[in-house]
């Protein structure tokens, strides 16, 4: 396998880190994915199902959402809604250079923000949907803050630390992540939807995943990530979901 470096330029201007996985031989299909919460595209579980997914046939992008590792602008400011816009501009770069419909697949957070950014992307450009411990809401991230939460509101801005790292997070901010319906998203979607989550994740319950499928029309389908944590720590647990991830999708994902 290849690891092709490139640069995707989002509407707001900010230029995007990205990392594309390419198959030895025949490219089968094109997949795009969006890493976790404060994550990048070099956390553990992003590169093992990137490469876990090409190694499968399946060209696949890794990127840093706005403000996070190589990528610019503000994490802070950013928000939900611009880790859309950024799955937006990925997604066009791909179908550009792949002809066939886009599988997307989001890790946690990102898999929120794949099932939101559906609509955004198009449904032409779409072949299906993966979702692995995702949230049902939003606004679940919050709860990752540490520190004094309220002075955000308060102030318009503060610092608060998540995952141990301080970070600036502006009102604007946690206004997006309250605001956004991501189950009324998911009830909308008319594509396949496949939904991995362990379910003895101690992150994001289990209870998500079961919101989330009840929410989805069929053709829709679970997977329980027996024994794996919510950051798929264990490369044995990425390459089992990036197998089912790719079987499922050969269904629905064809390049031409």
């Amino acid at each position: 396998m290849a690891t092709e470096p490139l640069t995707i330029t989002t509407e707001a201007g900010h230029k995007l880190s990205g990392s594309l996985e390419l198959p030895e031989g025949e490219v089968r299909g094109c997949a795009l994915f969006a890493h976790c919460f404060t994550c990048t595209k070099q956390s553990r579980a992003a590169v093992a199902l990137s490469r876990a997914l090409a190694a499968r046939g399946m060209a696949t992008l890794r990127f840093d959402f706005t403000g996070l590792g190589g990528s610019e602008g503000e994490f802070g400011r950013a928000g939900f809604t611009t880790d859309v816009a950024d799955l937006v501009a990925a997604a066009q770069h791909l179908h550009a250079r792949f002809a066939g419909p886009l599988l997307l697949v989001g890790h946690s957070l990102g898999g929120a923000a794949v099932l939101a950014a559906a609509d955004d992307i198009g449904g032409d450009r779409i072949g299906a949907i993966a979702t692995i411990g995702a949230p049902a809401e939003v606004h679940h991230v919050l709860g990752n803050l540490k520190g004094d939460v309220e002075a955000i509101t308060r102030q318009g801005e503060a610092e608060v630390t998540i995952g141990g790292r301080p970070f600036s997070i502006s009102r604007e901010f946690v206004e997006r992540a309250e605001q956004t319906d991501l189950l009324g998203e998911v009830a909308r979607l008319r594509k396949p939807l496949m939904i991995l989550h362990a379910p003895t994740d101690t992150q994001v319950g289990i209870e998500n995943a079961e919101a989330l499928f009840k929410a989805a029309r069929h053709p829709k389908s679970f997977v329980s990530l027996d024994r794996a944590d919510h950051l798929l720590t264990d490369g044995e647990d990425a390459d089992f979901a990036a197998a089912v991830i790719a079987a499922w999708a050969g269904r629905y994902v064809a390049v031409a």
